[in-house]
């Protein structure tokens, strides 16, 4: 058996549903441990676009199992619409779906928590929150004011833990003008999610462990990138999780001896939606041209990424916090057409050259960067690192070289089959 984690290297975005679908072709079992329905996955297959925020999009895959394991946070209004949305598409996968009773519940409260603080003009920082209630849901985890899953089936626990939680934050609610639902009337708005989920929930981590006694191929699959982390990203501005690839320990249950490959997945070039420092970011016709050809809009809020250069003094970082064994190269189409392609190699820091990620002062950066010739050659039709042009073949493998870890995948288009695969996990 191998056991494979998926994560993103960047700000997120950087392509994880197609990659996580045609590793899927080859595992056993997906599991997602961590984040909410911030994330979005967009997967094109046959011309025809799926997006999930929630489901692994490993479900298209016929008898994979796909696991939302208790590191996540779940809205189950979204998480119904994506059940609905594959059982109406006759995806017979749906019924391979198992969900943690230990995940949490992101309720009607922290949504309105989440606005109001990403809205608020003094007081909290604005981070470029999705205003989906993801933050305030892992602060009552945090807080042990939660609500799992399965405390759904139990009145005699939901009722009173809800009262408290809703208790907790009614002053702070009302003192801005939010009318706080009743616990009764909360409970009676989950109650038909509830029953259409309730033949998928159960304990995972004992489903998950079942899984690897039996020898199947895993991958373990994470959310938004390791820029976004909460405790190694580009704090205030990240997520409310641990992004990196260790959360998947946490987030299912599975000790780090299990996990035997960590995939970390690249643009071509950087890219970021929301606030926060970005060193490679450009303002010109280079950045629109990234963000025309790759379609570089939100998949979960539709705003537009900001897009630049590859940095690859932040890729060698999250290399060494994840412990990359292999890249996964996604977007190299995008570049083509691009007379110079530049990589940042370094930065300059109040006058000094600096290898890594300051604590403080990043929005304060100049990158410094290394130039390489473009190709205008279409490369979506490569099936081999061969079929490449000699630029694009010399610019993914410095890529590699600075980032610190060898190839293994490289995306050439949207699609499922637009992907040249140098080795399969899976087969070791």
């Amino acid at each position: 058996m191998t056991t494979v984690s998926v994560i993103g290297s960047q700000w997120g975005d950087e392509g994880k549903g197609k990659i996580v679908d045609i590793l899927a072709g080859k595992a056993e079992m997906v599991v997602r441990y961590q984040g909410g329905n911030n994330a979005g996955h967009t997967l094109v297959v046959g011309n025809k676009k799926t997006i999930f925020h929630l489901i692994p999009s490993g479900i298209l895959r016929p008898g994979v199992q796909c696991v939302l394991a208790q590191g996540l946070v779940v809205d189950l209004k979204v998480l119904c619409e994506e059940i609905d949305m594959l059982e109406e598409a006759g995806v017979p996968g749906i019924n391979n779906l198992t969900i943690s009773e230990k995940a949490h519940l992101i309720l009607p409260h922290h949504i309105m928590l989440d606005k109001l603080r990403e809205q608020s003009k003094s007081g909290s920082v604005p981070v470029g929150s999705t205003l989906r209630g993801i933050g305030p849901c892992y602060e009552d985890k945090i807080g042990r004011r939660g609500i799992r899953i399965g405390d759904l089936y139990q009145v005699d626990v939901i009722k009173p833990n809800l009262e408290a939680t809703l208790e907790y934050w009614r002053p702070m609610l009302e003192a801005r003008g939010e009318v706080v639902p009743t616990a009764d009337e909360v409970i009676s708005a989950l109650q038909p999610y509830a029953d259409k989920i309730k033949k998928y929930v159960r304990d995972t981590v004992s489903y998950v462990h079942e899984a690897v006694e039996a020898g199947k191929d895993l991958l373990l699959e994470g959310a938004q990138g390791v820029m976004l982390d909460i405790d190694h990203g580009t704090y205030p501005f990240v997520t409310s999780s641990n992004t990196i690839s260790g959360a998947a320990c946490t987030g299912i249950g599975m000790g780090p001896t299990r996990v035997d490959e960590v995939v970390a997945i690249v643009k071509t070039y950087t890219t970021r939606v929301g606030a926060g420092p970005f060193p490679t970011e450009l303002d010109d016709a280079d950045g629109q041209y990234m963000r025309d050809k790759g379609a570089e809009y939100g998949s979960t809020t539709g705003r537009p990424r900001r897009c630049g250069w590859y940095d690859a003094v932040i890729a060698k970082r999250v290399t060494r916090i994840n412990g990359t064994t292999r890249l996964a190269l996604t977007k190299l189409d995008v570049l083509t057409g691009l007379k110079e392609l530049k990589i940042c190699v370094a930065y300059e820091l109040d006058g000094k050259e600096i290898n890594d990620v300051p604590l403080h002062g990043l929005e304060r950066v100049k990158p410094i960067y290394k130039t390489m010739p473009g190709w205008s050659e279409d490369i979506s039709g490569a099936q081999s690192i061969d079929d490449l042009p000699q630029t694009a073949k010399d610019y993914i493998q410095e890529l590699a070289r600075l980032t610190g870890a060898p190839i293994l995948l490289v995306s050439v288009g949207p699609d499922r089959d637009h992907t040249i695969l140098l080795e399969d996990l899976y087969s070791k």
